[in-house]
């Protein structure tokens, strides 16, 4: 499997295509691909829905995609990477939530773009996006940034307002608010905690467990554990940070604890992990 990677925060493109290449594409970083015309399907992780002019698609690393074009399509690609989420202006401060809306946009079938309202405001975007690197005038790389910025955004909120589907019949469930909750206090354990959860949502210790199955279908632990798991993931595939460092952003008591817990998820320690993603890509 070929793994493509970026070697910059962000890269902007256009490229019209009467076939994709014929091979199933998986990327290091975040591809965001928004159709300026055509018509066809495009397929994430063996499952495949249909593409018009307007729609747009988020792909996480390690999605596996392709588009089967029916009609000439002009694409416009954003590929960017974690150093992008960590060192932008506007989302800087919330990036933990970001990153969880952004690896979770497989949720959701077909276009990300479900809002009338977020359609032309998009449109707009990309266009402009596109003017300015052509034209590249006074300040086009910081205006491009700016609305690079504003689109992840947009992006992020109509991939919140469309998560997960369990809570979309019901939006006052405090089950959405613990799972946001979570989301962003996952690298303090303490705030984690079963107890530290039933008080501040006001549900009983004793019920808190059957209450967050019920509505998202696995255990308040698993879930974390899943989350914290994704999240040392991307860091040893696609970060330079040394492990003592991921083992104080993600709350670790120790360097030991760290590894006892990813080898219990992945069978094999972080640094053992690391060198097989390195190797796979080197090979690529």
């Amino acid at each position: 499997m070929v793994k493509e990677q970026l070697y910059e925060p962000f890269t902007v493109s256009v490229e019209t295509m009467n076939e994709f290449p014929k091979r199933a594409r998986q990327n290091a970083f975040f591809e965001l691909v928004y159709i300026l015309s055509g018509e066809g399907k495009h397929c994430v992780n063996d499952n495949r829905y249909a593409y018009r002019t307007g729609d747009m698609f988020l792909f996480a690393p390690d999605d596996l995609h392709d588009f089967k074009i029916e009609t000439t399509t002009e694409f416009f690609f954003l590929r960017f990477n974690d150093i992008y989420l960590k060192s932008n202006g506007i989302i800087k401060d919330n990036v933990q939530r970001m990153e969880y809306l952004l690896y979770n946009a497989k949720q959701i079938s077909g276009s990300i773009l479900r809002y009338e309202t977020d359609k032309p405001l998009v449109k707009m975007m990309v266009e402009t996006i596109i003017r300015e690197r052509v034209n590249r005038i006074n300040c086009w790389d910081k205006l491009t940034l700016a609305l690079v910025n504003t689109l992840v955004v947009v992006i992020g909120r109509s991939i919140e307002m469309n998560l997960p589907e369990q809570f979309a019949e019901d939006k006052e469930d405090k089950a959405l608010d613990i799972l946001q909750y979570i989301q962003a206090n996952i690298y303090d354990p303490k705030l984690t905690k079963a107890e530290h959860i039933s008080d501040k949502f006001g549900i009983s210790l004793s019920y808190l467990g059957r209450y967050f199955k019920k509505h998202t279908g696995q255990t308040m632990q698993d879930y974390i554990a899943h989350y914290k798991l994704k999240l040392i993931e991307n860091r040893l595939q696609y970060s330079k940070m040394r492990i003592s460092e991921i083992v104080d952003e993600l709350g670790f008591a120790d360097e030991s604890h760290f590894n006892k817990f990813f080898k219990k998820q992945k069978g094999m320690n972080p640094s053992q992990f690391r060198q097989r993603a390195e190797s796979t890509t080197i090979s690529a």
